[in-house]
């Protein structure tokens, strides 16, 4: 098995490409060994000294190292651990896990919801794909009064650029397509 690797903007992340499918559908995002125990594979990469951050997609595996670590001597490690996990054919999920709730127009007010499956079309078309290409994602959590809150995930969480990507390109993105759209933000 080759796992491919893909520097990303945030430089306490890397990109792991296995050359497979890792989830079926969007993504996971764990911040701590605990929250990874419904992952195998998460709770593996969590194993490693310095892992702070795992974000699973649906083809690729970012990790984020502590500011104390180094990838030099981190890549291998996370490399092994990826490459034991999927020879082993274990399971990606818990069959337990189930899947995060995105029903993001549950909580939205009636006359709101026109503009957030607007909003929801063109993140998962044309800003979702983007981001994951530098190993993130980022996933809608509420309008209000024309203000979208976005969570940024994986390598876009903490990136020094995430700012810019939410500023001058989703922001404008929403606000030339959805004239409600007055601003973005993100949410942690």
């Amino acid at each position: 098995m080759f796992i491919q690797t893909e520097a990303t903007p945030n430089p306490a992340s890397l990109k792991f490409l296995p050359g497979r499918a890792v989830l079926p559908a969007g993504g996971r995002d764990f911040a701590d060994a605990r929250s990874a125990r419904v992952s195998p594979l998460a709770t593996r990469l969590f194993d490693i000294e310095g892992v702070s951050g795992v974000f699973l997609g649906p083809d690729f595996i970012t990790v984020t190292k502590s500011d104390a670590e180094t990838w030099t001597v981190m890549k291998p490690l996370v490399l092994g651990a990826l490459m034991d996990h999927f020879a082993a054919d274990a399971p990606v999920l818990d069959a337990a896990a189930g899947q995060p709730d995105d029903d993001a127009l549950e909580d939205t007010p009636e006359e709101d919801r026109e503009v957030v499956r607007q909003i929801l079309d063109l993140l998962e078309t044309r800003v979702r794909p983007v981001v994951a290409q530098d190993g993130g994602d980022i996933v809608f959590h509420a309008y209000r009064d024309g203000v979208v809150q976005l969570f940024m995930r994986g390598s876009c969480s903490g990136c020094p650029s995430s700012t810019a990507t939410l500023k001058r390109g989703v922001e404008t993105l929403l606000r030339h397509h959805i004239p409600a759209v007055r601003a973005v933000e993100a949410v942690r």
